[in-house]
């Protein structure tokens, strides 16, 4: 019986086991079995969800968000190819993605001021305020 006595004591020592078998037998059995549930396990999340998201999921038909207008997007395109910019090109030029510059051609993107500024000194072309499509002033700026 000394020996039965050191395998339960080896089993008591045992690493626990990750298996929910194991783990409902050593409590049929009576052992003390400490289990703790770590949030969002294995989900590989990095992304958190920010106001303007949560805002962007409400979206109703009363309450939407402005979208680039159809004429941004044609400067946009027209811009680009007078330039002889894909999509890609344009989008490595400005540090985005190209499914950024799709989105704002196409009139899906919400527009962006640092996105929209980026694109206008890449074109040369103005998308902002009314003179929507003149090329744009390359002065010094001002302080």
């Amino acid at each position: 019986s000394e020996q039965a006595d050191w395998q339960r004591t080896r089993r008591a020592h045992r690493a626990p086991s990750l298996f929910p078998q194991a783990i409902l037998a050593a409590q049929r059995r009576g052992e003390d079995v400490e289990t703790s549930k770590k949030w969002a396990a294995g989900q590989n999340k990095q992304h958190f969800i920010t106001k303007n998201t949560a805002k962007l999921d409400r979206e109703t038909e009363e309450l939407h968000h402005d979208r680039v207008s159809l004429e941004v997007g044609k400067v946009i395109q027209q811009g680009r190819q007078s330039k002889g910019l894909t999509q890609k090109d344009l989008a490595t030029k400005i540090n985005e993605k190209p499914q950024v510059i799709a989105d704002y051609e196409s009139g899906r993107a919400i527009p962006n001021n640092q996105v929209m500024g980026k694109i206008e000194r890449a074109i040369g072309l103005k998308l902002r305020g009314k003179d929507i499509g003149k090329p744009l002033e390359t002065g010094p700026k001002g302080k």
